[in-house]
């Protein structure tokens, strides 16, 4: 049963959501009912922990221990609100009543945080370091949202396809390299962190590059057996970060891409007619 309260959660989790991402904000919206909230509770989760160690902690002069003491304890009260099934906090109660449901435990949650903890400790990353973090940081996002597609509505959740968590770990890993492809300058220039070790270095960037077409074009195959009330919503954010793929390829390091409001308005119009992700054009 939903309570005032719950649904006062799950509202101040569409809110910050709303707030933070115009085009997350359009995936959503086509998302059927079921999963809508769901999708927002976990979204939501992850812009709190992104501020913590990224902005508004630190726009506020929170030195870097005191984030560490407030990401553990976040992180520790989102553990022990699944377990309870209630928090003071309303975002993360909102994602406890979403991980409940939908079977998101400590094995998805605790990398998350892991990689959170790694934005106040390290500032350049090598291959391992940086496919460690994008799997705490992206891919669990990406598996959290899975569980809620499958499970959402469900009395005793179930284990996804190994077909669509390979599709959902692409997907995420593919998003995250878009934004730190996107995000590069103010990286480097504002948080003083390299998350790629491009190093200046054009052929690496093309290789990045081509590694986020790979996980792009994988995770395209698994959208066509999502549940029908999540496909279209996928396919969007696919395609906008396809989009953003396409326009890093030509544009110049400094500048940071993005895509047209006409042009996110005809993606999504290409999912909500069922057609397929563009492939790239080279």
């Amino acid at each position: 049963m939903t309570t005032l309260y719950d649904r006062c959660a799950q509202d101040a989790a569409a809110s910050v959501i709303a707030a933070y991402s115009t085009s997350f904000a359009l995936a959503c919206r086509l998302l059927g009912p079921r999963v809508r909230s769901h999708v927002r509770s976990v979204y939501a989760l992850v812009r709190v922990a992104d501020e913590i160690v990224d902005g508004a902690a630190e726009s506020a002069g929170v030195p870097a221990t005191t984030q560490r003491l407030l990401l553990d304890a976040f992180e520790t009260e989102t553990l022990a609100a699944i377990d309870r099934g209630f928090s003071t906090d309303l975002v993360v109660h909102a994602f406890a009543l979403t991980a409940r449901e939908c079977g998101i435990d400590d094995e998805l949650v605790r990398p998350f945080f892991a990689s959170m903890r790694t934005d106040l400790t390290r500032t350049q990353h090598d291959g391992a370091s940086h496919d460690a973090y994008v799997y705490g940081s992206a891919e669990v996002v990406g598996l959290m949202c899975l569980q809620v597609f499958v499970n959402a509505g469900r009395r005793t959740p179930l284990a996804p396809a190994p077909h669509l968590v390979e599709g959902a770990r692409r997907l995420g890993a593919a998003f995250q390299d878009v934004n730190f492809l996107r995000d590069r300058a103010d990286d480097e220039s504002r948080l003083g962190r390299d998350y790629l070790g491009l190093q200046g270095d054009r052929g690496d960037r093309a290789a990045v590059l081509a590694r986020i077409d790979a996980d792009l074009a994988a995770a395209a195959r698994a959208i066509p057996d999502l549940p029908a009330d999540c496909r279209r919503a996928v396919a969007t954010a696919h395609g906008l970060f396809a989009e953003l793929a396409r326009r890093l390829r030509v544009a110049d390091d400094s500048v940071r891409v993005s895509v047209p409001a006409p042009v996110k308005a005809s993606i999504a119009a290409r999912a909500v007619i069922g057609l397929p992700p563009r492939q790239r054009v080279a």
